[in-house]
């Protein structure tokens, strides 16, 4: 059986994404997709992230995402955080399956970023300053597990 890209996270093929939960002090960077890009992250602000390629690490993957999409390089702390994502179309029929593995991770060097790829926003927002309304739901989910933070925490990480 033959699979194309456009099959995988749908058509029976789970997607496996890469994402890095980027800190520097008291912020976390996130970026937001181009208008153009459409899609189950369109319109939030997320972490960065993409698709593992074939015969990469996860940790290659995730600095290779992160760069692409941010210019940043970064300097991975810790064991990932796995969860997944099974969206059901009106039918009840699975229309997207996401197997989640993130990291968190630290600027190496400057904290500099400029949008990249498919990126048309990129920010270090800080932890007070968070726009809860506006992250994707699975975004919200990873700052909840990754970093302690939620829309109901205070402003400071219980990971510091």
């Amino acid at each position: 059986m033959t699979v194309s890209s456009k099959d995988i996270g749908t058509g029976g093929f789970p997607v496996v994404a890469v994402g890095c939960a980027v800190v520097d002090q008291d912020k976390i960077l996130l970026v937001k997709h181009v208008p153009q890009k459409t899609g189950f992250w369109s319109g939030k602000w997320i972490c960065p992230g993409g698709r593992l390629q074939f015969g990469e690490t996860l940790e290659q993957a995730t600095k290779r995402e992160v760069l692409e999409e941010t210019e940043l390089e970064i300097e991975i702390k810790e064991d990932p955080i796995i969860f997944d994502r099974i969206v059901k179309d009106d039918r009840g029929e699975t229309s997207l399956h996401i197997v989640y593995i993130d990291f968190l991770a630290t600027p190496k060097g400057k904290a500099l970023v400029h949008p990249g790829s498919d990126v048309g926003e990129v920010y270090w927002f800080p932890y007070g300053e968070i726009p809860w309304e506006e992250l994707h739901e699975d975004t919200v989910l990873l700052l909840e597990r990754i970093l302690g933070l939620s829309p109901n925490s205070n402003t400071s990480s219980s990971r510091e």
